[in-house]
């Protein structure tokens, strides 16, 4: 599959790279955990993914690329996480949403025809309807407490008071606890759906919809309820971003967790002119336990953590 992986690219003229794993600063997303180290004497962080580097390296040198690369994340173990897992991450120049979808959807058909699950299509559907569909609730018009009790009342089984209290006001994760137990486990078996036109606060580093700012020119791929794949037309505004951060930064310490430095680095590089491109990562282990018949991304690596 590795080896199908970089052909795919070298017949599309995409060209391989390699970024640092040992970076300078951690991630500010909120939901990503990065692993810290102490390497003489200084603060390190593993990546959590390579965009940020190869965003620099966009900048620098506008042509199509590619990375298969290990990340980390902290705090995510299970039969869907492992604290390291391997990134199929890519790059095209001036590919809008349709077209980067239409790439990300052909690698993994692709990729899928040497398991026992090979994937022939896929379908498309927006973030609204899904949800419509699934739980009868317009996700971007909702109000806070519309999506809570949707949430409370579906969920009864699985939400306790302290699943409540850690969420508090968090719109996101309450949008989040229904897309992951009741949305996307309503798709279709053995079809790639693509759910798109995410709302604007979980844009993340997407630009809006210019038509709707309400909604981010962000996609997901999944197949049989699980995300495979998570893209985007890329923002290249460099104020705006360091806005994001800081907003980052903000839920960071609503949450009691650390705050984190902006990368000025990234910042400048798109200050400096990053190409129109949209780009993807793939989790490249979570493919393969589906398509090779698997309950859990242990059984596709090599050695678990510490083994």
């Amino acid at each position: 599959m590795l080896a199908s992986a970089r052909k795919y690219f070298a017949d599309r003229s995409v060209l391989e790279v390699e970024t640092p794993v040992l970076v300078t600063q951690a991630v500010t997303d909120p939901h990503l955990q990065s692993i810290e180290l102490d390497v003489q004497n200084s603060k390190r962080w593993l990546r959590t993914s390579p965009e940020y580097h190869m965003k620099r390296l966009l900048a620098a040198y506008p042509q199509d690329i590619y990375q298969i690369a290990k990340v980390f994340r902290d705090g995510e173990t299970g039969t869907r996480h492992q604290p390291e897992f391997t990134m199929i991450e890519w790059y095209r120049l001036r590919f809008n949403l349709k077209a980067m979808i239409d790439d990300t959807c052909e690698l993994i058909k692709n990729l899928s025809q040497h398991g026992n699950l090979p994937v022939t299509k896929y379908r498309t559907i927006s973030y609204t309807e899904a949800f419509q569909s699934a739980c009868s609730l317009d996700p971007i018009s909702a109000t806070l407490e519309d999506i809570r009790s949707t949430a409370l009342n579906s969920l009864a089984d699985i939400i306790d008071k302290q699943l409540i209290d850690a969420i508090g006001d968090d719109r996101t994760c309450w949008l989040d606890l229904l897309a992951s137990h009741i949305v996307t486990p309503s798709f279709e078996k053995d079809i790639l759906y693509v759910m798109t036109d995410y709302p604007a606060e979980q844009a993340m580093l997407a630009k809006l919809n210019p038509d709707n700012k309400l909604l981010a020119e962000r996609f997901e791929v999944f197949l049989n309820g699980l995300e495979l794949a998570n893209g985007y037309c890329e923002l290249q505004d460099a104020t705006e971003l360091a806005e994001r951060f800081q907003q980052d930064n903000k839920k960071r310490q609503q949450s009691n967790l650390a705050t984190v430095t902006i990368d000025e680095h990234l910042l400048a590089a798109l200050e400096s002119g990053l190409p129109a491109c949209s780009g993807v990562a793939v989790g490249f282990d979570r493919l393969l336990m589906i398509t090779t018949g698997h309950n859990s991304v242990g059984a596709t690596l090599s050695f678990l953590p510490g083994g």
